[in-house]
């Protein structure tokens, strides 16, 4: 049987793969569990200059890479290169900080004695990864694994099976030994079998809530580590003192990039009643200046969303919003390429919100914004906590005082000040609530990728 790629951009099939055989998964996991013993013998240092080979050679593969990006869930290609860019930003700063994140923590003196924790690799680790940031996703949990000791086993969405290959073929050239990094096409019985498997040691998840759920029954008879970066529905606060042209040029990019295919993309937005009208003026204003069409085309800036089914279910959630009140600020026509029974879909502002509609609880992965008018930073943070989720949240404000007291008010993995929609590797990916457990990136990702091994060494008897 067949794993396909149905391409958005046309609906064709794009990549066709065979699922593993129960056999080949098997091989899989006794090649890992052996390549294993080798890898964790390797310095740190032996491990960085592979792995910054490993940079190089994606590096000089990054104009395929953005082509097959596009053809594979649908990113314009004037922005897919950046892909490659921010994987490799991830990876070298994550190859460059190991030595540290990775060092013996000294227990301090104690005379006759030395005692000291070092960081031990965990074993294999499984890496499932999503297909809306194919490349960012997986390298968040790949490079860092492999530099601590760990070997990787990839298991990518079936709507980018050429990432987990180009990670692959890549690593390969790079020098990996044979097993260290390893790649499975598996139906979700299969994934879910290879999670029970004594020879897994860490599962790193990224993808839907419900995945999460999935993934952590999978898990639960089993003393593993489990990585989950799920959900969101993320909120900003545009407060009074804003600057307000930035706010709306960053606010519309959060909300619209990719399609609006972010974990942490911007769809709750909430505007000082000292600035909306203003706000949402400029705001559709920048809306209407987006070119829907084939992301192969160098001019389009807004690709379609992964698949038909998916632009359908974005509608019904929009129409949900609609028949409880909300109003819709852009007519579809004003986008002459969304069509209903492909995946083009215009963007949507929503204004007249509230929080019993879909647009300010659910996640809708689509180009949808909800714009909601606010009295007071108390107001703001309220509604801004008011949620199952918490990836990221967002201020807008000329106050840096005012920005840290809201945002230690804030449920949130991640606060930011005038921007978002980024993730820094000096700092830890992280979630609450809905939006997941454990972390990635920084040092603190290192820690979720090692155990601790205690040493407690009498080194002289009396």
């Amino acid at each position: 049987m067949l794993q396909q790629t149905i391409s958005p951009i046309d609906g064709s099939v794009y990549v066709e793969r065979p699922y593993a055989t129960e056999s080949e998964i098997d091989a899989t996991l006794t090649r890992a569990r052996i390549a294993q013993g080798d890898w964790k013998e390797f310095s740190i240092g032996e491990r960085a200059h592979i792995l910054r080979r490993f940079c190089e050679v994606l590096e000089s593969h990054q104009t395929e890479i953005a082509r097959e990006l596009s053809w594979q869930m649908g990113r314009p290609i004037r922005y897919a290169p950046n892909e490659v860019r921010g994987t490799l930003e991830r990876a070298r700063h994550m190859i460059d900080i190991a030595p540290a994140a990775l060092a013996d923590l000294d227990a301090g003196p104690r005379e006759h004695f030395r005692r000291f924790v070092r960081r031990e690799p965990l074993g294999v680790v499984l890496t499932i990864a999503a297909w809306n940031y194919p490349y960012l996703i997986a390298v968040n949990s790949i490079v860092p694994a492999l530099m601590a000791g760990n070997v990787v086993i990839l298991k990518h969405s079936a709507q980018t099976p050429l990432c987990a290959e180009r990670f692959a073929q890549c690593l390969r050239a790079a020098g990996l030994p044979h097993g260290a990094f390893q790649t499975l096409h598996m139906r979700h019985a299969d994934t879910e079998r290879v999670i029970r498997d004594p020879r897994i040691n860490f599962v790193a998840f990224t993808g839907s809530v419900a995945g999460g759920r999935a993934i952590q029954h999978a898990a639960v008879e089993r003393f593993i580590g489990i990585g989950l970066e799920l959900g969101g529905c993320d909120p900003v606060y545009v407060r009074h003192d804003a600057n307000l042209a930035h706010a709306i040029e960053n606010i519309v990019d959060g909300a619209y990039f990719n399609s609006g295919q972010s974990c942490c993309g911007l769809q709750r937005v909430y505007v000082s009643d000292r600035l909306y009208d203003s706000f949402v003026e400029g705001f559709v204003d920048l809306t209407r200046q987006y070119q829907l069409g084939n992301p192969l085309d160098e001019a389009t800036t807004l690709g379609p969303v992964i698949r038909s089914s998916a632009a359908d279910a974005i509608r019904e959630q929009i129409n949900a919003s609609v028949n409880a009140g909300a109003t819709p600020v852009i007519e579809e026509t004003e986008f002459p390429d969304s069509r209903r029974g492909t995946a083009y879909l215009a963007p949507q502002i929503l204004i007249d919100v509230d929080h019993s509609m879909n647009v300010m609880q659910e996640e809708i992965f689509g180009p949808v914004a909800g714009i909601m008018k606010v009295r007071s930073d108390a107001e703001a943070i309220a509604l801004m906590n008011d949620t199952k989720f918490g990836l990221t949240a967002a201020v807008w404000t000329n106050d840096e005082a005012a920005a840290l007291d809201i945002g230690q008010r804030i449920d949130t993995g991640t606060f930011f000040m005038n921007r978002c929609d980024y993730l820094d590797p000096a700092l830890a990916w992280t979630g609450v609530k809905d939006s997941g457990r454990g972390a990635t990136l920084s040092v603190v990702g290192y820690e979720h990728l090692t155990r601790p091994k205690s040493f407690h060494l009498r080194t002289r008897i009396v």
